[in-house]
C-alpha cells in the first residue's frame, strides 16, 4: 500500500467579494481535480484556507485534516511578503500536532506571464497601447521585488514595455503609474489614435483590489487571473502544483 502523501492545504488571502470566493474556489477545485488525475492510487487531500477575511483559517483547515496526516502548505498568493513570510510561517511553526511544510508562493514565474498576456488579448490588446502592471502592494521589498520582476517577465512575454503600479503600500501608485504611461505614449506622437493605457491585472481574483484598479483611469482593464464560474486557468493549477511537489520533495 502506497504511504499517504501530504496533504495540500492551499491558502488564499481571503476577500468578502463573493464572486471572488467563487473564483478561488474554481481554483481549489482544479488542482483537486488535477491530482485526481495524476495521482490516481493514492491522491492527496485537497484542502482550501485563508489567512484573511475569511475562514477557515490556517489553523482550523489544519484541523479538518486527519489526525496523522502531514502537510504542505501552498500559498495562493501571487508574490512573497508580510503574508507569507510572517503570517503563514508562524502558523505553520504552530502545527505541532502534525508534520506541516510551507511551499513557495505562486510568483513570480514565466506562467503567470503567459496568463496574464492572454487576458490582455481577451481585453483587446493593440500594438500601440500602454500596458500597467496593476498589483496589490506590499509593505515588504521582497513582495514589491517580486511585483517588477513579473512586470519584466512580462515585458519579454509580450514583447512590449510594461510599466508597474501599486495600488496599496508601495510607489508608484497605480492612478500616478497610469498617469505616467498615458504621458509617455503621447510624448512619442506617432500613434495613429489617441494613446489607451491597458491594466494587466495581476490581481488573483475580484474583490476591493480589483474594484480600486477599474477606477485608476486607465481606458482598459483586463480580467484577474482567475474568474468566477470558469475553469482556472491550467497555468495556475500547474504552478499549485509545482510548488507542492517541489515542498513534498524538501519534507522527504
Amino acid at each position: 500500500m502506497n504511504a499517504r502523501p501530504p496533504a495540500l492545504v492551499g491558502i488564499s488571502h481571503g476577500t468578502s467579494s463573493e464572486e471572488g470566493r467563487r473564483a478561488v474556489r474554481g481554483l481549489r477545485d482544479g488542482v483537486a481535480e488535477a491530482v485526481a488525475r495524476r495521482q490516481a492510487d493514492a491522491p492527496p487531500t485537497v484542502r482550501l484556507g485563508h489567512v484573511d477575511v475569511e475562514q477557515p483559517d490556517v489553523p482550523a483547515t489544519l484541523a479538518s485534516l486527519e489526525p496523522d496526516e502531514s502537510a504542505v502548505v501552498v500559498p495562493l498568493l501571487l508574490s512573497a511578503g508580510y503574508h507569507v513570510h510572517v503570517d503563514l510561517a508562524e502558523a505553520t511553526a504552530a502545527a505541532t500536532d502534525r508534520h506541516v511544510v510551507l511551499a513557495g508562493a505562486l510568483g513570480p514565474d514565466d506562467r503567470l506571464a503567459t496568463a496574464l498576456l492572454r487576458r490582455l488579448v481577451e481585453a483587446g490588446l493593440r500594438d500601440d497601447d500602454m500596458v500597467v502592471l496593476a498589483v496589490a502592494g506590499s509593505s515588504d521589498p521582497r513582495a514589491v521585488d517580486d511585483c517588477r520582476d513579473m512586470a519584466r517577465r512580462l515585458a519579454a512575454a509580450s514583447g512590449r514595455e510594461v510599466t508597474v503600479g501599486f495600488l496599496s503600500a508601495a510607489e508608484p501608485a497605480l492612478p500616478d503609474a497610469v498617469t505616467a504611461a498615458r504621458a509617455l505614449g503621447a510624448e512619442r506622437g506617432d500613434r495613429p489614435t489617441p494613446v489607451r493605457v491597458v491594466l494587466a491585472n495581476y490581481l488573483l481574483a475580484p474583490g476591493y483590489f480589483d474594484d480600486l484598479a477599474r477606477s485608476a483611469g486607465a481606458d482598459v482593464v483586463a480580467r484577474p487571473l482567475l474568474v468566477a464560474d470558469e475553469p482556472a486557468p491550467g497555468e495556475l493549477v500547474d504552478i499549485v502544483l509545482d510548488r507542492y511537489a517541489a515542498a513534498s520533495a524538501d519534507r522527504a
